[in-house]
């Protein structure tokens, strides 16, 4: 289910400039983001990959406007929205807006169904309950879960849950994706699943999606892997054959 556009192909969604985040100071400060530099554009799955503690979840968190940065210059989806301070007063709102967040655990509601809970996200943002109800439907349905629509998230398998809470993070029109983990809780099938499902929304979507993951049977899903540690990018690899389709 591909969304009119209101952009061309290969548009910037996140441009990032300087980029640092420390914790602490003197002998106690903790480097967690080092003058990163980085632009990805609408239809690029992106992994992230690194120890714990190398910096990739913290750079989700900054991008997805959790996190302040302590410096640098962020831009999301053509609008600048961090130099050396926030430059939205509602954070909040600029996450419905712009930016789909998917979970290592799909954080589903338990006494909703599979279509209440995608409906949620967009009544949050305003959207009225009939018509938030029938974008849900089609998401399912996009998403091959159509007929588990009225299914409660405890009767749902692990990769029905897990596309569930994609279209949840799908529900507003998200032009940045987030997904921390999506795969860890699922067997190397159904993870490549869902990762095709991403590498898809991305480009029906013109989406720049961004995963961080330790699962190396994915790697080859991915447009483009950076590699961290010690809060630096130690490799940022374009995959071709992925590229290319393979």
């Amino acid at each position: 289910m591909a969304d009119a556009l209101d952009s061309g192909p290969l548009q910037p969604r996140v441009e990032i400039r300087g980029i640092c985040k420390h914790y602490g100071a003197g002998d106690t400060r903790v480097d967690a983001l080092v003058d990163i530099e980085l632009t990805v554009h609408g239809g690029e799955t992106v992994g992230l990959r690194g120890p714990s503690g190398s910096g990739k979840s913290t750079l989700l968190n900054v991008i997805g406007c959790v996190t302040e940065p302590s410096s640098g210059w962020m831009q999301l989806d053509g609008e600048p929205v961090f130099d050396g301070h926030w430059l939205r007063r509602d954070l909040r709102k600029l996450r419905l807006e712009k930016i789909g967040f998917i979970f290592q655990t799909h954080n589903l509601l338990p006494f909703l169904d599979a279509t209440e809970n995608v409906a949620e996200a967009m009544e949050l943002a305003g959207i009225p309950a009939r018509q938030a109800r029938a974008r849900a439907e089609a998401l399912l349905d996009y998403l091959g879960v159509s007929k588990r629509r009225h299914a409660m998230p405890e009767a749902l398998s692990g990769g029905e849950a897990q596309r569930v809470a994609i279209a949840r993070a799908l529900a507003n029109s998200p032009r940045i994706i987030l997904a921390d983990e999506p795969t860890a809780p699922l067997d190397s099938q159904r993870a490549g699943a869902v990762m095709d499902l991403l590498r898809r929304i991305a480009v029906d979507q013109q989406a720049a999606v961004f995963v961080v993951t330790h699962d190396e049977t994915i790697f080859d899903r991915f447009d483009r892997l950076l590699q961290f540690r010690d809060g630096r990018f130690e490799g940022d690899a374009a995959l071709p054959g992925v590229l290319a389709g393979a």
